[in-house]
């Protein structure tokens, strides 16, 4: 019986020392991180909102970390080819992603993307937000369901606005279409800049602008903002309704940003930096910087944000399938 436990113990012993090994390596990761310039990926053009935010950010992850922060905008394919460029990178947390709601969108609109979801592992949600459902104030429309009659009353004549393809506001306008039961043709936009100039200009009847976009414009006298998206009104905005408050439920997600690193990035350097990041979102500073950027800050830790992210994964499908909206 000694024998056959010595042997047995013999058998383990490597098994005991390489778990220790690992456990080791993962702290000894942490301590010795980041030990060279870091790269944060944006998928979409420099000037928009996820460009601005990753700029904050990295300039105070700079200072913290002492290391550089380098920020790269990696545009195209709806943002398919900056996550691809993260999700494919080495796992040791000196590429990260800033992504947004778009990257669980994906999935459920294109049939054939390079990278699975599951490839990049959530690091902390910065910020969440939410649509506006604008149209031009000479419309002389004030409610939604004024624009619905109006929609009905003349199917195929007005139209939506969205800042992308395969976006929150893409989807949205599906959904609310589907909801509302009318017909209005969709037009997607390179960003809510562009979007919102056509909306001022007058070639939009209708405009689902994140708030990034709309925050500058939301005292103007030429747009009225009818409702919001999200599940709840926005504190700077607390006279405009929700889409559910309006009649219309079903598009209660709000959209969030948020950064992301390779899945096989050790669990260690992801804590280290999701907790770094969480601290700089909160800070006074930034947290007032996002919210005058028309946003809600959050801050969340690594596991708070892979459990949004799966959520959010399951409902956006949901979403495309029931409003059959795919880009393939």
């Amino acid at each position: 019986m000694a024998i056959t436990r010595r042997k047995t113990l013999a058998r383990c012993l490597p098994l005991i020392a390489l778990a220790a090994a690992c456990g080791m390596g993962g702290a000894q990761a942490q301590d010795s991180y980041p030990s060279k310039p870091i790269r944060v990926i944006v998928p979409y053009p420099a000037g928009g909102g996820t460009d601005t935010i990753a700029r904050l950010i990295g300039t105070q992850l700079s200072q913290r970390l002492g290391q550089p922060v380098v920020v790269e905008n990696k545009p195209g394919a709806s943002g398919i080819l900056g996550n691809d460029i993260v999700a494919k990178a080495p796992g040791d947390g000196y590429t990260v992603l800033m992504g947004i709601t778009a990257l669980v969108q994906i999935p459920a609109l294109y049939k054939k993307v390079p990278y699975k979801l599951g490839d990049l592992a959530p690091v902390s949600q910065i910020a969440k937000s939410a649509d506006l459902l604008m149209v031009p104030r000479s419309s002389g429309v004030t409610t939604l369901q004024q624009f619905v009659d109006k929609a009905k009353a003349a199917p195929g004549t007005l139209n939506y606005g969205s800042y992308g393809n395969a976006t929150s506001s893409h989807m949205n306008g599906e959904r609310f279409k589907q909801k509302a039961g009318i017909d209005i043709t969709h037009i997607p936009y390179q960003g809510s800049g562009p979007e919102m100039a056509a909306l001022l200009g007058g070639q939009l009847t209708l405009a689902f602008v994140d708030a990034t976009g709309a925050y500058p414009h939301i005292k103007s006298d030429k747009v009225n903002i009818l409702a919001i998206t999200g599940s709840q009104r926005h504190p700077a905005l607390p006279q405009v309704p929700t889409m559910t408050e309006s009649g219309y439920p079903g598009l209660e997600a709000n959209g969030w940003f948020g950064m992301f690193v390779p899945a096989s990035t050790p669990k260690a350097i992801v804590d280290k930096l999701g907790a770094e990041v969480a601290s700089i979102v909160k800070s006074p500073e930034l947290n007032k910087r996002l919210t005058d950027m028309g946003l809600i800050a959050v801050g969340s830790l690594p596991d708070d944000f892979k459990a949004q992210v799966d959520k959010d994964a399951v409902h956006w499908k949901s979403v495309a399938e029931s409003a059959r909206i795919s880009m393939d």
